[in-house]
C-alpha cells in the first residue's frame, strides 16, 4: 500500500511516525550557565489578553461571555497592573490584534510601564483549522497592528490556545521573531527544531500546570467548570517556583486576566510574586529579554 491514510497507526512504516514527530521538536537545551546579573532563577510571567476573542472567535454569539471578556479588560488589567507595578515586576501580554484594537490605551500603558506586548493570534483562532495561507496573513495582520498600536514590532508569540499548525514554525522563522511560547517539550528553554533542522527559534516551554485556566475558568454551554480551589492553584503554583529555584532554572506562569483578576483570585499573583521577592537571586523578566539572553549565554 502506497498511502498511509487508511492505516491504523500501529500499521505505519517507521517512516510515518517518524516524520510526524519530527515536524516540530525540542532542539539544544538553552538553559544558561547563569542567569543575568548572576541570578540563581528566572521569573517570568505571562497573561494572555484575550479579552472579548475568547467568544468572538466563535461568532460572538454569547453576550454574556463577551461581557466576561469586557470584565477582563475594565477590572482584571488595572488589578494586574497595580500588583506588577506595586512590587516592580515586569510582564508579558499576549494580546490578539483585536483584543488590542477594542482596548488600545491598555496596550499603550502597558507599553509604558515598561511590559512586553507579544502576539497571541488576530482573533484567538484555531491554527490548526486554518489554511497556511490564512493563518500566515493573519499573524503578518496582526504583526503589523500590535506594531502601530504600542509602536514597536512584537519579536515573540504565542498561539492561541497554544494551538499549533504543521505551518506555524515556518510562519515564525519567516516573520524573524526570536521565541515562541506555546509549546511544552521541557521546562527550561529549548532551541525549536523543525525537520530535523535547527530554527534559532528560542522556545519558553508552557505547561497547563502553571495556567490558571484549566483549575478556574468557566463555560456554562460546555464540561468547563472550576474545580479546584484558589488555595490549592497557589500551592501548585508555589511548588513550580521552588523546583525551578532548587534547580536554578525557570519558573514561567501563565495567568489570564479574565480568570485570575477576579478578587477571591488576585491574591494568587501577588502570593507567588511575593514568594519569588522573599527569595535572594531571582530575575525577574519579560519573555523577550528571557530569550534574548538564552540564545546569548546557553551553555
Amino acid at each position: 500500500m502506497n498511502s498511509t491514510s487508511n492505516q491504523e497507526p500501529w500499521q505505519w512504516p517507521d517512516t510515518q511516525w517518524q516524520m510526524l514527530v519530527d515536524r516540530v521538536r525540542a532542539g539544544r537545551p538553552l538553559k544558561p550557565g547563569t542567569w543575568k546579573n548572576g541570578a540563581r532563577c528566572a521569573f517570568a510571567v505571562s497573561f494572555d489578553s484575550d479579552h472579548e476573542t475568547s467568544d468572538l472567535r466563535d461568532g460572538g454569539r454569547s453576550i454574556s461571555r463577551l461581557s466576561a471578556g469586557q470584565y477582563s479588560s475594565r477590572a482584571g488589567i488595572p488589578r494586574i497592573a497595580d500588583i506588577l507595578r506595586r512590587h516592580d515586576v515586569p510582564a508579558t501580554f499576549f494580546v490578539p490584534a483585536v483584543s488590542a484594537l477594542l482596548h488600545p490605551d491598555e496596550q499603550r500603558a502597558l507599553c509604558g510601564a515598561g511590559h512586553e506586548i507579544a502576539m497571541h493570534g488576530w482573533i484567538h483562532e484555531l491554527n490548526s483549522m486554518l489554511p497556511a495561507a490564512a493563518e500566515r496573513e493573519l499573524y503578518l495582520r496582526a504583526s503589523d497592528t500590535l506594531t502601530a498600536i504600542c509602536g514597536e514590532r512584537p519579536v515573540g508569540l504565542r498561539t492561541p490556545s497554544w494551538d499549533f499548525s504543521d505551518h506555524t514554525l515556518a510562519i515564525i522563522a519567516e516573520m524573524g521573531l526570536l521565541y515562541d511560547s506555546s509549546l511544552m517539550g521541557d521546562d527550561d528553554c529549548y532551541e525549536l527544531v523543525g525537520g530535523g533542522q535547527p530554527t534559532g527559534i528560542v522556545e519558553i516551554p508552557v505547561e497547563w500546570i502553571r495556567d490558571d485556566s484549566p483549575y478556574l475558568a468557566m463555560n456554562r454551554f460546555s464540561s468547563l467548570r472550576p474545580y479546584t480551589p484558589p488555595a490549592a492553584v497557589l500551592d501548585i503554583f508555589i511548588r513550580e517556583f521552588e523546583a525551578a529555584y532548587a534547580e536554578g532554572g525557570l519558573f514561567q506562569l501563565t495567568l489570564h486576566p479574565h480568570v485570575i483578576g477576579h478578587r477571591s483570585r488576585i491574591w494568587i499573583l501577588e502570593e507567588i510574586v511575593r514568594l519569588a521577592k522573599s527569595r535572594p537571586d531571582v530575575w525577574f523578566t519579560t519573555h523577550r529579554d528571557l530569550a534574548q539572553w538564552v540564545s546569548e549565554h546557553a551553555d
